[in-house]
């Protein structure tokens, strides 16, 4: 089990946090409510959300070591998370990237509509231009790297629970780089503004998926499919569906282990 060490200067930085939390638990008077109850009401609730089982049993381990925080649930793929995440609430959905079905950028998107209060931090093994720019243009909470201390990760949750956002310190370097250089990577072409529907559907045909199956993937008709199809490749100018997968894989849409599914 990982062992979470604790600076001195995040100590004094929690003592508000601690003191405040002494004060609320202490049973009011005029309360008929147990502090047990009260204890409860302040945990915050974490939903796990990442395609690998040992990663996810691997987070729950570390995240049990700090009393404050409740694990309400693991997720295993993108659109299972939005779904456990509108069904439970929780305060803070901890989302690997790249997963099957559908990546943690699109679905913290989605979440913004569908569950505005949960707050999102995204994990990821690689810390690169594209993905950053998303998290940036999604104003997602947190963005933490998978080689971080673990101390950083538990450290991340409770700012990010307080509505602070949180990133790893690699992560707001290269921020504060891209946003200085303010140069296009792509040759300052404008860059391709995708609807949700388009990322969901180009990330389904990236992994394989024939037009049927993202049609029943989606509950939508197979002629909206094809429509989707069109436009991205309209958009995209794109012909064939190898460069679409290879599209999705530069641009951060899904993994480069999806290149196993299709030859490139």
């Amino acid at each position: 089990m990982t062992k979470i060490k604790f600076s001195k200067r995040a100590a004094v930085r929690n003592a508000p946090v601690a003191k405040s939390v002494a004060r609320t638990n202490r049973a009011s008077p005029d309360s008929g409510s147990p502090p047990k109850h009260i204890a409860s009401a302040e945990t915050l609730s974490v939903l796990i959300a990442d395609d690998h089982t040992f990663i996810r049993e691997a987070l729950r381990a570390l995240l049990v070591n700090d009393k404050s925080i409740s694990v309400v649930g693991e997720a295993a793929d993108g659109r299972k998370a939005v779904e456990m995440a509108v069904e439970k609430h929780p305060k803070i959905l901890l989302m690997d990237i790249g997963m099957p079905r559908l990546n943690g950028l699109e679905a913290a998107r989605q979440l913004k509509s569908l569950a505005p209060d949960v707050r999102v931090i995204l994990l990821t093994a690689f810390g690169t231009d594209q993905y950053i720019q998303q998290v940036v243009d999604g104003d997602i909470h947190g963005y933490i790297l998978k080689d971080s201390p673990s101390n950083l990760l538990t450290h991340a949750i409770h700012e990010v629970s307080k509505g602070n956002k949180f990133y790893s310190p690699a992560i707001s370097r290269r921020m504060r780089s891209i946003y200085e250089d303010a140069v296009s990577r792509n040759g300052g072409r404008t860059a391709v503004k995708l609807t949700s529907r388009e990322i969901e559907v180009l990330q389904l045909i990236a992994e394989g998926a024939a037009n049927k199956q993202i049609a029943g993937e989606l509950n939508i008709s197979i002629k909206t499919v094809e429509k989707h199809r069109q436009n991205l490749m309209d958009k995209l100018r794109i012909h064939d569906t190898a460069s679409l997968t290879r599209y999705a894989i530069s641009s951060g849409v899904i993994d480069n282990m999806v290149q196993t599914l299709l030859p490139l």
